[in-house]
């Protein structure tokens, strides 16, 4: 494994890291465990993209939770750049968060 690929997977965990910090206002839980996140690709030139959803295509934060994800990931030194991508196929749903999330919600 060279040491380009090693950076790679550690700016990938730096990411999520940074992702765990950013919360869906509606719901007490960060959008990585929420499920939101279905994606996070980082390429050699640490262009960072980030295929996430939301939890309802009319949601309140449709505006602004994909530039506060933007902004978050850009802050990181390493990342040279950060485009986030909204789909909804396939449409969110309570069975894409982790258990921990479940578990915070009372679901379990």
């Amino acid at each position: 494994m060279s040491d380009s690929n090693l950076d790679v997977n550690a700016l990938g965990e730096k990411i999520v890291g940074v992702l765990k910090t950013i919360f869906d206002p509606e719901i007490p839980v960060d959008i990585y465990e929420l499920g939101l996140i279905y994606d996070v690709f980082v390429n050699e030139d640490r262009d960072v993209k980030i295929l996430m959803t939301l939890t309802t295509p009319n949601c309140p934060v449709a505006e602004t939770l994909p530039l506060e994800v933007e902004e978050k990931i850009r802050s990181i030194d390493e990342v040279k750049n950060a485009e986030v991508e909204i789909t909804f196929d396939p449409p969110w749903s309570q069975d894409l968060m982790s258990e921990e999330a479940k578990f915070e919600l009372g679901m379990l």
